[in-house]
């Protein structure tokens, strides 16, 4: 990978930048969000790990500006000492991709790093999505799922997306209510009734479940065979 470390600790961009050129990774480094947005906007990385508090320009502005005006899709994981929901949203709806929690351990970020460069340079957005007999174009937004087509909101079409790119991965409530509100569902029963009612059409109808409520946590999506 070829990765930009915009964090203002000298010590935590040392650590991270040996670590990643020690397992073959190409690193550059910047130590205020301002230089980093210009590396951001004028190189090619394949993914970006950005610090939440920089000074000149935090870490939510670099991540809206390199979005909106440099037109940059970069994969970014943002570092952060913050463990709130809506510090995580505010950076949800910035465009940050992944959350790490200060402290984190190296091989824990070199693994979430090499997740978000593959789901950016692997498989093509626009390819057809498939879980077991289930299929999504996110193109035509055509869902369908052994040959019968089904028909979804776009909140629904949104979530399936998102749980059919993460197959087996438990996405958290959390992540969910990113996807659908940009922040907090507006009430406690919101984010339940739009699951049941995404399981009523592609489940119900079929004798394989494949959306699975994990108590507590989130929901995954799982093809049964690949298991």
């Amino acid at each position: 990978m070829r990765v930009l470390i915009i964090e203002d600790n000298p010590d935590i961009s040392a650590n991270v930048s040996d670590f990643l050129t020690g397992r073959g990774h190409v690193v550059d480094s910047a130590g205020d969000g301002v230089t980093g947005l210009h590396l951001a906007v004028t190189n090619n990385y394949d993914v970006i790990v950005l610090d939440l508090m920089l000074p000149g320009m935090d870490g939510i502005e670099v991540c809206r500006k390199l979005r909106h005006d440099g037109r940059k899709t970069t994969p970014v994981l943002m570092l952060t000492v913050r463990d709130t929901l809506s510090d995580k949203l505010s950076g949800f709806d910035s465009g940050t991709d992944d959350y790490l929690v200060k402290p984190f351990a190296l091989q824990e970020l070199e693994a979430r790093l090499l997740v978000l460069a593959r789901r950016s340079t692997g498989d093509n957005p626009h390819d057809v999505l498939r879980v077991a007999d289930l299929e999504l174009n996110p193109q035509t937004l055509r869902c369908a799922r052994g040959g019968q087509s089904i028909g979804l909101s776009p909140i629904g079409l949104r979530v399936l997306t998102l749980l059919m790119r993460e197959t087996h991965r438990v996405v958290t409530h959390r992540e969910l209510a990113a996807e659908i509100w940009h922040g907090s569902p507006p009430d406690s029963d919101s984010l339940r009734a739009h699951m049941h009612i995404l399981r009523s059409a592609i489940d119900q109808p079929f004798s394989v479940p494949l959306l699975h409520n994990i108590r507590g946590i989130g929901y995954r999506l799982v093809d049964p065979n690949a298991l």
